[in-house]
């Protein structure tokens, strides 16, 4: 600590004056240099001065104050050269406001790698940047590793590299730091690190509350803590940024959501069937009654899938949602392989997924607890895939279950319809939902393919997402548009 408060500030408005560390980033110093720390995760809000505090860490390693062991390997790894050259750019800049007698160690290499050799102290200590190529690395044996921006690497080259740099930190006991702002989805490796974090690990993450607005101050200062002490954006700036990016929506306001707020939402903003905002928008406090008829649509899945249904009544704009996964495995396990960790259990105490039975859930004994979930209403219709009618069919005839049924395409004729129906219905404020964990999971994966004609079918941001809750609302909202929007008969009485 003592060392990183000699440097000096090397660019920005603040620069030349001392470096001075906030408290949110001495508490990540002393916990990333703690006894038995080997791997630090650090997640916050971009401009928070993570990628300047690492570089000062890595130039306190190289000249020795972190660890005296001889001929010193220090790391930095970004996904592109010019970004890990950010951090490069860093250490050689603080690196200035060192003692001359340790200046004049320093050799400064800029082709055909970026390096920083110290000839002091015994001599052979490197600092080199490194691109996000796992090949790159193999061979070496580092005492510090940066990994910059790990939650925005491409995944396959990303996890190569970082196997490479972990199993070379093992060769000299040395630590790694892992900085970033939040990765797109729970997924991603990144997110792991901090849900799941194993021993020796020390995780900092700044990220507040999904769901709230974009603009509200207090989860802003959450994710940006530089902002009250000169670090980075100011909170009026911020406040500003939010308020532009609200008027703008789309791409514009999932992108400050994910890099300012450090939220964990997809990147993919422009095929999303609805953004976080959008769909936040059809979430209301005390949702209207069930009145007039119900439609149900019906997303039936397969032998290890969700099982999803969504009620929806035209008449007032109520929709409900109900999940259902087969018992083996348990809701807990089946989080963890879906990377969502415990979300399954939280839906369940929501009263928003159930579990029936064993390896598969049993169609007629499903559609039976659907319909008896609005046994006292009326059902206008139950609108299901029609990929699925054979299977349907046969478990509504083997149950009993006498309902209008429509059958529906998920391809590009029917899903174009149906997916812009349901949009236009959510913008008109036509659905109305109780806050679900459930539909909010669920759009989060739902994308949007186009075909050649710029007609639109739903699918999947990621292989393990679950969509099915989407793709039943979808199917039942856009029923009832088109039930709302035929014209009523009226019958007029003539005396003879």
């Amino acid at each position: 600590m003592h060392f990183l408060h000699g440097l000096a500030i090397p660019e920005g408005p603040n620069a030349g004056r001392q470096l001075e560390l906030a408290p949110f980033q001495r508490d990540f110093v002393n916990g990333a240099l703690a006894d038995g720390i080997t791997t630090a995760i650090l997640s916050i809000g971009r401009g928070n001065a993570k990628t300047a505090l690492s570089a000062g860490l890595a130039l306190g390693a190289l000249v020795g104050v972190l660890d005296p062991q001889p001929r010193r390997e220090i790391l930095i790894a970004a996904r592109t050269r010019d970004q890990a050259r950010v951090a490069w750019d860093f250490v050689a800049g603080f690196s200035d406001s060192l003692p001359l007698e340790i200046q004049r160690r320093l050799i400064f290499r800029r082709a055909p790698r970026l390096e920083i050799e110290y000839e002091g102290d015994g001599g052979g200590h490197v600092l080199r940047a490194l691109a996000a190529d796992g090949k790159s690395a193999l061979g070496s044996a580092p005492t510090l590793v940066l990994m910059d921006e790990r939650g925005h690497w491409a995944l396959d080259r990303g996890d190569e590299l970082e196997a490479a740099l972990l199993s070379g930190l093992g060769k000299r006991g040395g630590r790694g730091l892992i900085i970033s702002t939040s990765a797109p989805d729970d997924t991603h490796p990144f997110s792991k690190w901090i849900d799941e974090p194993v021993p020796g690990s020390y995780v900092q993450e700044h990220r507040p509350a999904p769901g709230l607005p974009a603009d509200d101050l207090d989860s802003l200062i959450i994710a940006n803590p530089g902002a009250q002490h000169g670090i980075g954006s100011s909170l009026e700036w911020l406040q500003g940024q939010a308020g532009r990016a609200i008027a703008r929506g789309g791409s514009a306001l999932t992108t400050f959501r994910l890099y300012n707020r450090n939220e964990r939402v997809s990147g993919e903003t422009r095929d999303l069937l609805l953004t976080v905002d959008e769909w936040l928008a059809c979430e209301v406090s005390n949702p209207p009654p069930r009145e007039g008829e119900v439609v149900i649509g019906i997303d039936l899945g397969g032998s290890a899938s969700m099982s999803a249904a969504a009620f929806y009544w035209p008449a007032t704009g109520r929709l409900e949602a109900r999940g259902t996964f087969p018992s083996m495995p348990s809701l807990l396990d089946r989080g963890q392989v879906d990377g969502v960790a415990g979300r399954y259990l939280e839906m369940q105490d929501r009263g928003e997924l159930d579990t029936l039975g064993e390896k598969t859930v049993p169609v007629a004994p499903w559609l039976v607890e659907t319909l008896r979930h609005v046994t006292d209403q009326t059902v206008a219709a139950v609108v299901a895939d029609r990929f699925k009618q054979a299977e349907l069919v046969e478990a509504l005839n083997r149950a009993g279950i006498r309902a209008p049924m429509i059958w529906r395409g998920m391809g590009f004729r029917d899903g174009n319809e149906d997916a812009e129906r349901f949009r236009r219905a959510c913008f008109d404020g036509q659905v109305k939902a109780q806050a679900s964990l459930l539909l909010r999971s669920a759009f989060a994966d739902a994308v949007c393919l186009r075909d050649p004609a710029n007609n639109i079918k739903i699918a999947k941001a990621r292989s393990k997402g679950r969509i099915d809750a989407a793709s039943a609302t979808v199917l039942a909202v856009a029923e009832g548009a088109r039930i709302a929007a035929r014209p009523r008969k009226t019958v007029r009485a003539t005396w003879a």
